[in-house]
């Protein structure tokens, strides 16, 4: 695959970030006052090579696409609720379509793999199949599928970076993508199925051992190669998730900070990061998701958590609600006053 065979992502500028540290310690502030916001502002800077970055416009990509595996009866929402939900982003009803607006975002939305055509003025239109197959009965995908996902999704963030987005946010939309992710997931990470599957959509407790039985069944007949990201996709993985991937490849390549989302799109991450490992440099996690293989994921990719407010959603909306934070980061460094311009006194000791 040409992404994969050529993409050259960038090590951090460590001095510009020592550059970035020095300059906070004479901003009118005790040092380390500002706590992770601080570290915020160095690691930005690390992924820029920029002393005084910018977080702003961000750039919203949401992937939809649909999963085979919903017939097994793992989600409790029907899988037409995928097309459905992709209206509502484009008539701006949903969640991210408010919190895109409140931030200024550019957002985009690409059906790359959902099971019904749809049609729509600001639709981008990518689908690669409709849907994927049911990963307990056969692949979920071809090896060429997955990596045109890969591909189709670096090429969205790559002409969103082109027009200026400084920070990137993934989203998607997938009934049954808690289920793909927690088995890609689970084929990651090694971990018990039980210790990652959550209630995804909502469904009732008697529902999850069901669904933990499916991906155990689908593991055991898939036999992913753990180490190997595209080996997974094609078993057991989902169109939006490599799209996602492809678009963090992208970020990472072009020194754009990537703000990820909650427990598919961490996943996400993780596909990346297997794909290259220096792409979870340019990685900042938004928020803390109720699903229980989140902090799996979240450790595995070594990031901690901006906030916590019980979310679950999906779709980007956490990131969205978390930019305000990287802002803030940035903004501090560049309109703060030093004790020098402002003629306050700094410490004795």
């Amino acid at each position: 695959m040409t992404i994969i065979k050529t993409n050259s992502i960038p090590a951090l500028d460590i001095e510009t970030g020592r550059t970035v540290e020095n300059y906070m310690n004479t901003l009118t502030k005790p040092p380390g006052s500002l706590g992770r916001l601080e570290e915020l502002a160095i690691t930005i800077a690390e992924m820029t090579s920029d002393e005084f970055p910018t977080v702003t416009p961000p750039g919203v990509i949401v992937f939809a696409a649909d999963h085979g595996v919903t017939t097994e009866g793992v989600s409790a929402f029907p899988q037409e609720v995928t097309a459905q939900m992709v209206k509502n982003f484009l008539t701006g009803g949903a969640a991210i379509n408010v919190f895109s607006k409140q931030i200024s975002a550019q957002l985009k939305i690409v059906d790359i793999g959902v099971a019904t055509d749809i049609e729509g003025e600001d639709l981008i239109s990518k689908k690669i199949r409709n849907g994927t197959a049911n990963f307990c009965q056969e692949d979920a995908m071809t090896k060429e599928e997955a990596e045109k996902a890969i591909d189709i999704g670096f090429t969205q963030a790559e002409e969103f970076i082109k027009k200026g987005v400084k920070c990137l946010i993934l989203g998607e939309m997938g009934i049954g993508n808690t289920t793909t992710s927690s088995a890609i997931l689970a084929a990651i990470s090694g971990k018990d199925v039980q210790s990652l599957v959550g209630f995804g959509t909502g469904i009732p407790k008697e529902k999850i051992v069901h669904k933990q039985q499916v991906i155990e069944r689908a593991l055991k007949a898939r036999k992913p190669d753990p180490s190997d990201p595209i080996d997974i996709l094609v078993k057991i993985g989902g169109l939006e998730i490599a799209a996602m991937a492809g678009a963090m490849l992208a970020a990472a390549s072009r020194r754009v900070p990537i703000l990820v989302d909650g427990f598919i799109c961490t996943v996400a991450a993780l596909i990346a990061k297997l794909i290259d490992s220096r792409a979870a440099n340019y990685m900042i996690v938004s928020h803390r998701s109720v699903e229980p293989g989140h902090k799996t994921a979240v450790q595995l990719l070594e990031k901690e958590p901006l906030i916590d407010l019980g979310l679950r959603l999906g779709e980007g909306s956490g990131a969205a609600v978390a930019h305000p934070i990287l802002q803030s980061a940035t903004l501090m460094l560049k309109e703060m006053a030093t004790f020098t311009s402002a003629g306050v006194s700094d410490k004795k000791y």
